[in-house]
């Protein structure tokens, strides 16, 4: 089939480099002619894994090409994606939907005969109703446009595995349409992944959006959950972690997410929640999310916590301190900065005083953008020196298998801080490490030997 997506930031990129790579023939839209530029000359504008390579591989098979120009798009395909961002609303929690509506405006004059316009990002609900209201009112005489919204799932650091391999693909129809085409062309577009059985779920069209909306805000409830129970485990000396490994075990709770550290971040839970809590109460359900708030504070405390943590362990003061922080990105195998935990304490570490060198194997461009005061290291070893301090806050593979002997010699105090709760606290401290955690300070479990028990 011919598609065109409209939006080539990280979901409309992934999702026009995939659909080239199940056979289509796919125009990615952007306004960006700089970004467009990079696209088709094979380079991706931000980090993701195994992207690059098909991306690569759709622009030499000539399925896959990028513009900015809406009208050869509207020429090109009868099936347009739409996948551009929807930020928080400066000074609010709702959803800036300028971006969308903006796609809607432009394109859907340029249409004739019949259209569909797929949406995948994530909008507050009753989004596609009204666009596809909006749509036919800028549509021409000769012009059919259904609307449907097809919800992303995409995790950053498996963005090509969950678009190409989904666990679940939702379709939102117009409920007063019974024309079953718009299920059927959804249904070739994705004929190659529903060969493997992934399950096909039609809902309405409001169902469709609340979905991922709701998948994110159980997500960051149950983050915040066990990040709250830290807070408990910590004044009474209990381990979250064994604590969550043991609650784990029920298959009505699951272990997943259930990691105490620093909290979420990212372009995707903060800004979805608080925008699920706005739409909440324009739709006269104001108290039916106030638990978001909650979840929202407790994800910021964490932040706060590990401020306090590096305080703690430079004597009581940051004047002066030396803090190496090794993580930038919100997340391991993403250079994705937005709302980063990481970046949020780096900043405020220097804020009371402290001179911060950050280190991140693939977010520095970006950190610099964002933070362009912080020092930035070109190694986990330049980062170290003279640190008084050195927090791991992005639990990438080479922080969580560091050497502790390789930074050793390089700083001034051996006081290192586990904000993800994923390093081996008894390696740390056998090197001479004083080692503190978010949570509390996981207990060193006894050995089991054949029929004895020798504490580790």
């Amino acid at each position: 089939m011919k598609v065109t997506v409209f939006g080539c930031g990280y979901l409309g990129a992934t999702h026009a480099a995939c659909m080239a790579e199940l056979g289509h023939e796919v125009l990615g839209v952007d306004v960006d002619p700089q970004k467009v530029e990079r696209l088709n000359s094979g380079e991706l504008p931000f980090y993701e894994p195994g992207l690059s390579d098909v991306l690569r591989r759709g622009i030499d098979s000539g399925r896959l090409s990028f513009t900015t120009d809406s009208a050869e798009a509207a020429d090109f395909a009868r099936v347009h994606f739409l996948g551009v961002g929807t930020p928080q609303k400066k000074g609010e929690y709702g959803a800036d939907l300028r971006h969308v509506h903006s796609v809607i405006d432009d394109l859907a004059p340029r249409l004739h005969g019949e259209h569909l316009i797929i949406g995948k990002s994530t909008v507050p609900v009753g989004t596609a109703r009204e666009l596809g209201a909006r749509a036919r009112l800028a549509a021409q005489p000769d012009a059919a446009i259904t609307v449907a919204w097809n919800p992303e799932f995409l995790r950053e650091g498996f963005a090509v595995d969950d678009t190409l391999h989904p666990d679940r693909i939702v379709l939102g129809l117009n409920a007063d349409d019974t024309d079953t085409r718009t299920e059927s062309i959804v249904r070739e577009v994705y004929a190659q992944i529903l060969d493997e059985g992934i399950p096909f779920l039609v809902t309405d069209l409001a169902t469709a959006e609340l979905v991922k909306v709701s998948a994110n805000a159980f997500l960051a409830t149950k983050i915040s959950f066990i990040n709250a129970i830290s807070e408990v485990c910590e004044a009474a000396g209990a381990d979250v972690t064994m604590l969550a490994d043991a609650i784990g075990h029920d298959a009505r709770i699951g272990r997943r997410f259930l990691n105490a550290g620093l909290g979420f971040g990212g372009g995707c839970l903060p800004k979805d929640i608080r925008a699920f809590m706005a739409r909440a109460g324009e739709l006269g359900a104001p108290q039916a999310l106030t638990f978001l708030r909650e979840v929202d504070s407790i994800n910021m405390r964490r932040r706060a916590a590990m401020v306090d943590l590096a305080t703690a362990a430079c004597g009581g003061t940051l004047l002066g301190a030396n803090i190496t922080v090794l993580g930038a990105a919100f997340k391991p195998e993403s250079d994705d900065v937005r709302d980063s935990p990481a970046l949020s304490v780096a900043g405020q570490l220097q804020l009371k005083g402290a001179t911060v060198s950050v280190f991140d194997p693939k977010a520095m461009d970006n950190s610099r953008r964002v933070f362009p005061t912080l020092n930035y290291a070109n190694s986990i070893v330049d980062a170290a020196r003279g640190a008084d301090a050195v927090l791991v806050l992005t639990e990438w593979n080479e922080f969580v298998h560091l050497d502790p002997a390789e930074v050793t010699p390089l700083v001034r105090r051996t006081n290192i801080i586990d904000g993800r709760r994923c390093l081996d606290r008894k390696a740390w401290e056998t090197a001479g490490w004083t080692y503190r955690a978010l949570g509390g300070t996981p207990a060193l479990l006894p050995t089991v030997t054949a029929n004895t028990l020798v504490r580790g």
